[in-house]
């Protein structure tokens, strides 16, 4: 099976239980397959962090451990959760981005920023789910749309690199296609999709602006972390698509962050 089989086998399936996750598995359930999806990111972290398996295996646990408590007996830690990240990948991210800070071998540090990224994408996923499945969608779907047309606007367009020590393929007029794909989106969906809350422009495109950034911090996050890892995916997890975390990198930045917008909007 050639590459570009597994990869539209693997994305056919990927679409199809992301369905099915949304909009068939009662609630429960559906916190039950968030959960597993951050073990398994947490996984290729260690991995990312040069861990062997029983390392990665016993931090995978450990997450979903946590996962479980706040669920059940602190649920208003999410909210936490979601301000810690913000804070993560406006403030400290770019700063890391910049001086290209590494990830050590066995290091508590390294485990700490695993959680940082991983728990508030969790607690995201739960609560945009909660609130409405086609919000969730619609929050990823943000993400789908500038990594789109931040690809095309630079196949297209592309002459300046962003990063080219960390991402040689992204460029600036990648960037701006994605911004300009998100806000497209973002204004036809709340022409004919309004959400329960209605915003000025101004401050829609605001967020939109912020939510295109910290995708693409993210994007690049990862991808440091893998070239510092000498890695090309996170795992192989996914045919033709590479880990779990080479799925959802744009996520971990975007989902807790709007879902913290989301919750000071309403």
């Amino acid at each position: 099976m050639s590459n570009l089989q597994q990869r539209v086998i693997t994305a056919i399936c990927l679409a199809a239980g992301l369905l099915v996750v949304l909009f068939v598995l009662p609630p429960r359930a559906a916190a039950l397959a968030f959960a597993a999806l951050a073990a398994l990111a947490a996984w290729e972290w260690a991995g990312l962090m040069r861990q062997g398996s029983p390392a990665r295996v016993m931090y995978a646990f450990v997450l979903l451990l946590f996962c479980w408590q706040i669920q059940v007996a602190a649920p208003e830690l999410i909210a936490v959760l979601l301000v810690m990240a913000a804070i993560f990948w406006i403030l400290i991210v770019p700063l890391w981005l910049v001086r290209k800070w590494t990830l050590s071998g066995n290091d508590f540090f390294g485990y700490l920023i695993g959680f940082l990224v991983i728990l508030p994408t969790w607690a995201a996923l739960l609560q945009l789910h909660a609130s409405s499945p086609w919000l969730l969608l619609a929050v990823m779907a943000l993400v789908w749309v500038a990594d789109i047309a931040a690809y095309f606007s630079g196949r297209r367009f592309g002459k300046h690199k962003l990063a080219p020590a960390i991402s040689p393929g992204k460029t600036w007029e990648g960037v701006g296609g994605a911004v300009l794909g998100v806000v497209l989106y973002g204004g036809t969906l709340m022409t004919f999709a309004p959400l329960a809350f209605s915003l000025p422009w101004l401050l829609l495109v605001a967020g939109l602006l912020l939510l295109t950034a910290v995708s693409i911090a993210g994007d690049l996050f990862e991808s440091l972390l893998k070239r510092q890892a000498g890695l090309k995916d996170s795992s192989a997890l996914l045919p033709g698509h590479g880990g779990v975390l080479d799925r959802i990198d744009s996520l971990t930045s975007t989902l807790p962050l709007a879902a913290l917008l989301l919750q000071l909007a309403r």
